[in-house]
């Protein structure tokens, strides 16, 4: 990224967007900061493809005089993603303050408010500096956990929770009446879509690799594992992070197998769905709003609330759990030799264990019949010698797998 201008994430009751911040530099003896946006209005993205297409074009903002500005419209769509340590979830702020004040809370929240003040600071939010000022916890939270030790910390940290209870939508409302989602040029940003959906593949199927690589120095040490039963918290409680990639977007959830049926995070068909492996340990967290899912049900969930309102609890994705649907439909289009046989036959569990799950039989249905799509994945999945190849054109069959990813977004409940 251009030095001091960067990417951030602020999760917003609109939904989570992408924008640039420059924290504050010195020019000719005088102090600034500043945000993409102009005048009165911050400008931000649903995506890193949107916010790329606008730099790459846009000719007036309050970034345009910053030192380094000219560097940024030459960015690629993935110097454009803001990383975890610059996604601040607005939104999430009143279960942060309705938790423990252990390390990992204060540190999100800390964070969180600080971006909230340079908000404030650059866009003149006087509401929002009121609510800030009318606390000094709120000043004290760099500190760490010492301020909110003891009987005093306790008083200090019950003073906050009430705040954010009573006036935290002052500020919610605040920053998200400032936003404004900018057009942008669309064959640019058809181009940055690719590029952006390009990159996610590509990530994945490096960490596909990589985990292939730790498998194959890790053969000998196999049989030892095995007989040392499951390792790590995920494997002992028997539950499963998983990743999706899909529509551009990445999203969090859970799912564990009971007697070989998938149980998902989620209720009523609907999987609840994170846009960060940080997003779902805050929810998880927050055991009693997630008291409705069916995975309340599994013997071991109140192990993994007991650790993650403990803090201790971290969202770690294995390969094997990482499904990438992305892409899939065009290379279904382009035939056999397009499509990556891992990618597909985890993209086919995955809508398999979600409609098996809501119980609907659609996509065991689109795979059993003996033509059309079934006919074309079974030539991938199951090669046997001599085995009839599927011939072209595959319109139809790319029409039937893009209904069924679609009916599965529709099942995605964002967080």
């Amino acid at each position: 990224m251009a030095q001091d201008i960067i990417p951030i994430e602020l999760g917003l009751p609109q939904g989570d967007l992408v924008t640039l911040w420059a924290p504050r530099w010195r020019e000719d003896g005088e102090e600034w900061e500043a945000f993409l946006g102009d005048e009165e209005d911050l400008f931000a993205f649903p995506d890193a493809a949107h916010l790329a297409a606008f730099v790459r074009t846009a000719e007036q903002h309050d970034l345009t005089d910053h030192p380094a500005w000219d560097v940024v419209p030459g960015l690629n769509v993935p110097e454009l993603i803001p990383d975890d340590d610059h996604s601040y979830d607005l939104v999430g702020v009143p279960e942060l303050a309705a938790g423990e004040p252990d390390s990992w809370t204060i540190a999100e929240l800390a964070e969180i408010i600080g971006i909230v003040r340079s908000l404030a600071d650059v866009c003149e939010l006087d509401d929002v500096h009121e609510v800030l000022d009318g606390n000094e916890a709120f000043s004290l939270l760099d500190q760490g956990t010492l301020p909110f030790s003891g009987r005093d910390g306790e008083k200090l940290w019950t003073a906050l929770s009430e705040t954010v209870s009573e006036k935290w939508d002052i500020v919610l409302d605040a920053v998200d009446s400032l936003v404004t989602v900018p057009d942008v040029d669309e064959k640019v940003l058809e181009q940055t879509a690719e590029d952006l959906s390009a990159f996610l593949a590509e990530s994945a199927e490096a960490e596909a690799a990589a985990a292939e690589g730790e498998l194959d120095s890790d053969a000998d040490d196999e049989e030892e594992a095995e007989d040392e039963g499951p390792v790590g918290f995920w494997a002992e409680v028997g539950i499963d992070p998983i990743k999706i990639i899909t529509g551009g977007n990445e999203y969090y959830t859970l799912r564990c197998y009971l007697d070989d049926e998938p149980i998902f995070l989620g209720s009523d068909g609907e999987i609840d769905v994170f846009t960060s492996a940080k997003a779902l340990e805050r929810k998880l967290a927050d055991g009693a709003s997630l008291a409705g899912t069916d995975l309340a049900e599994v013997s071991t969930w109140d192990e993994v609330l007991a650790k993650a309102t403990g803090g201790e609890l971290e969202v770690e994705v294995d390969t094997e759990n990482t499904y990438v649907l992305t892409g899939l439909d065009d290379d279904i289009a382009a035939g056999v030799e397009a499509i990556d046989p891992t990618q597909l036959e985890l993209a086919v569990e995955l809508l398999s264990d979600a409609a098996d799950w809501a119980g609907d039989e659609s996509v065991s249905e689109a795979l059993a019949s003996s033509e059309g799509l079934s006919f074309l994945f079974s030539f991938i999945l199951k090669p046997e010698p001599g085995k009839l190849k599927p011939s072209a054109p595959f319109d139809a069959e790319q029409a039937e797998w893009r209904k069924l990813v679609e009916s599965f977004e529709d099942r995605l409940n964002v967080g």
